[in-house]
C-alpha cells in the first residue's frame, strides 16, 4: 500500500517540469531612473532652499479670502461656459449633419468663424460690443422692437466672459460631437428609420448614447482647457483667480509667490477634473472590451503585492539533463 502511494506521488515519466523564470536584466533602465531622480532631487532642493520663492508668503495667501473668491469665480466661469458649449455644440453638430444645405451651411460658418479667431480677441470683442451696438433690442425682424436695453449695462464683464468662453467652446464641442456621431455605424441609423423612428428620436435614443464613448475623452480635455482659459478673462478686468492675484501683487510687489499660489490652485482643480474624467471614461467604456483597465489604486496595489517569482511550464521539457 505504501509503495503504491509513493508511486502515485511521483510525477509521470516525461511530464513537463516547473522551472523558475528569471526576468531579463535592464541595467540602462536603472541608469535612466537614477538620472531622473537626481534631476528631480536637484529641482526640489533648489525650490526649497531658494529664498526668492518665499514659501511663507505662499502659505499666507493660499487660503486668503481674496484668492478663494477668485477661485470660486474661476470654477463658476468654467461650469457655465462648458454647459453653454456642450448644449450649443450638440445643436451645431446635428445641424452640421443635416441634409438641408442652409442649416448645415449656417453651422459650418459658425464653427469656421469662432475656431478661426483667437479666444482673446473674442473676449475683447464682447467686452467692447457697445462700440458697435450701443443699444441691444429684440423684436420682429424688420418690424417693431419689443424689448431693448443699453449695451453697457447689459453686457457686463461677467456676461462678456461667459459669451466669449461659451460661444468659442461651442465651436470645438460641435466638431467633437460630430466625430462621435460619425463613429456610430450607419446600419443602426437605417434600422431605426426602418422601424419608424424619427431622425431626432434616432439621434437621442440610439446614436448619442453610443457616441458618448468617443465624445467623453476630448470633452474632459476641453473642460480642463476651459479652466485654464478663464485666465484670459483678466484682460477685461474680471476678477477670476489670475486677476485676483495680479491685484494683490500690484500692491505688495511679490509677483512670484502670488503666481505660485494661482498655479497650485490650477493644478489642484485640474487634477480633480482629470480623476473625474478617468472614471467617467470607465463608465462609458463598459462593454467595449472584455476587461476594464485597472484603476490607479488597483494598479498600485497589484504592484505592491506582485513581487513574487514567476514560474512557467515549458511543454515537452523533462527532468533529464542533456
Amino acid at each position: 500500500m505504501a509503495a503504491s502511494e509513493a508511486a502515485t506521488s511521483q510525477p509521470p515519466a516525461g511530464s513537463p517540469e516547473e522551472i523558475r523564470a528569471i526576468p531579463a536584466r535592464h541595467p540602462w533602465r536603472w541608469v535612466a531612473a537614477a538620472i531622473v531622480l537626481i534631476i528631480a532631487a536637484t529641482l526640489v532642493r533648489s525650490a526649497a532652499t531658494n529664498p526668492r520663492f518665499d514659501w511663507s508668503l505662499v502659505g499666507q495667501y493660499f487660503f486668503s479670502g481674496q484668492v478663494l473668491t477668485g477661485l470660486r469665480v474661476t470654477i463658476e466661469l468654467t461650469v457655465i461656459a462648458m454647459a453653454i458649449g456642450i448644449v450649443l455644440g450638440v445643436i451645431l453638430a446635428v445641424m452640421r449633419l443635416s441634409p438641408n444645405p442652409l442649416v448645415s451651411g449656417a453651422s459650418w460658418f459658425y464653427i469656421w468663424l469662432f475656431r478661426g479667431t483667437p479666444l482673446l480677441v473674442q473676449l475683447l470683442f464682447w467686452n467692447f460690443i457697445s462700440a458697435l451696438y450701443p443699444k441691444i433690442s429684440l423684436g420682429i425682424p424688420f418690424g417693431p422692437e419689443i424689448v431693448h436695453a443699453n449695451a453697457n449695462s447689459l453686457i457686463t464683464p461677467f456676461v462678456a466672459a461667459i459669451l466669449g468662453l461659451g460661444l468659442n467652446e461651442a465651436a470645438y464641442m460641435a466638431e467633437i460631437v460630430r466625430a462621435g456621431i460619425i463613429s456610430v455605424d450607419e446600419g443602426q441609423t437605417e434600422a431605426a428609420s426602418a422601424i419608424g423612428m424619427s431622425r431626432l428620436q434616432t439621434m437621442r435614443r440610439i446614436v448619442l448614447p453610443q457616441a458618448m464613448r468617443v465624445i467623453i475623452p476630448p470633452t474632459g480635455n476641453e473642460t480642463i482647457s476651459m479652466l485654464k482659459n478663464t485666465a484670459l478673462v483678466s484682460v477685461i478686468a474680471y476678477q477670476e483667480l489670475l486677476y485676483t492675484v495680479q491685484l494683490i501683487y500690484a500692491a505688495n510687489y511679490r509677483q512670484i509667490p502670488l503666481l505660485i499660489v494661482a498655479s497650485i490652485w490650477y493644478l489642484i482643480v485640474t487634477t480633480i477634473l482629470s480623476i473625474g474624467q478617468y472614471y467617467i471614461e470607465r463608465r462609458f467604456g463598459r462593454g467595449t472590451s472584455r476587461a476594464q483597465p485597472l484603476t490607479p489604486l488597483q494598479r498600485l496595489r497589484g504592484n505592491l503585492f506582485s513581487f513574487r517569482h514567476a514560474s512557467v511550464e515549458v511543454p515537452g521539457a523533462s527532468g533529464e539533463k542533456r
